[in-house]
């Protein structure tokens, strides 16, 4: 059996939703994989660090708000650097807060553990988006790796796919559905509510933050295409500068129009070879009911590759939640171990 101790940086709901499956997966890890987890550490902003060389009580961390009520002797002032530098650990699972903007304090825990040779899986579109190039570098000198699945489509293999398997088929265009929440609010807008009804509804489910303007303005959806253009293509663009538009301006009448003729608004992301470069953006598109991307409802994504051998490939899916994130963190640390 193989032991790997695992440090967490983040105590979220993503952070439960990994520890939930780490518990509902241990027999399969065990006698399927011959690999058995632990967490050694957490460290969160908000409650400090916790550290147990042999593990944590993993049933007792999924049912806790915090690290309160833990034993004593867990408890370690540590900050999240020390916590990479002096906890036992061979993985760090990152899933700190996000910024589009600098990556940071993502990167700067990043660039640690990789030092520390540790490998690093995240969730995080901050890193990923803004310093690939510099982490990978980093990841390859220290004899570790990097693991980022769940930046683009969550659980779903938007990535993996790209990268392992159709990469031989020469991608050449990249488009999608990459944010669950304008999905949400173009779908309800056309079973007839208001943009701003539709918005509020998606703030009462959890779809959309109180300052919606990450998902809406296409900032998300730019991150991603970030990603996607980094790692498939191998070029570098800023979030940032990517030709973007959201999906505020969108009024009822422009989706109930649309529907009369079979096309559906859609919050695209894109990027694609052109014979001047790679070329990137993120806008509001009509889409006729025969895409596939047409009939993406609710908080769903999906993602299409054109690529020269096989045509076009749509592959569908969650793009969000606590469970399916979780389901991407499992498949890198699984992939890196093995």
């Amino acid at each position: 059996m193989k032991l790997i101790k695992i440090g967490m940086i983040g105590f979220g709901n993503v952070g439960h939703g990994f520890i939930q499956a780490l518990i509902e997966k241990r027999t399969f890890f065990r006698n399927e994989l011959g690999l058995e987890f632990v967490v050694t550490a957490i460290t969160d902003i908000r409650y400090g660090t916790i550290y147990a060389p042999d593990g944590l009580p993993l049933k007792e961390l999924v049912s806790a708000k915090d690290f309160y009520g833990m034993d004593p002797s867990f408890y370690q002032d540590w900050n999240t650097i020390q916590m990479i530098r002096n906890a036992e650990s061979d993985v760090i699972i990152e899933l700190s807060f996000t910024d589009l903007k600098t990556g940071e304090p993502a990167v700067l825990h990043c660039q640690e553990a990789l030092l520390s040779g540790k490998h690093v899986i995240t969730s995080n579109k901050g890193p990923i988006a803004l310093h690939y190039s510099m982490l990978k570098g980093l990841a390859r000198d220290n004899g570790v790796k990097i693991g980022c699945e769940g930046t683009v489509m969550s659980g779903t293999p938007a990535l993996r796919l790209a990268t392992d398997s159709l990469l031989i088929t020469g991608i050449s265009e990249i488009k999608g559905i990459l944010n669950g929440t304008t999905n949400f609010i173009l779908t309800e807008m056309e079973h007839g509510s208001t943009y701003a009804e539709a918005l509020k509804e998606a703030q009462i489910l959890g779809y959309a933050e109180a300052d919606p303007s990450g998902d809406v303005e296409g900032f998300d959806t730019a991150g991603k295409i970030a990603i996607l253009s980094h790692l498939v293509f191998g070029t570098f663009i800023k979030p940032e500068d990517i030709e973007r538009e959201g999906i505020s301006d969108i009024t009822l009448d422009d989706v109930q129009k649309a529907l009369k003729d079979k096309l559906h608004w859609k919050l695209i992301g894109a990027v694609k070879k052109t014979e001047n470069g790679v070329e990137a953006s993120v806008k509001p598109v009509l889409l006729h009911e025969d895409n596939p991307l047409a009939n993406i409802k609710g908080a769903g994504n999906a993602i299409q590759y054109r690529s020269d051998l096989l045509g076009e490939i749509t592959l569908i899916g969650p793009g969000a939640g606590r469970k399916e994130t979780a389901a991407a963190l499992i498949e890198d640390l699984i992939h890196i171990v093995q």
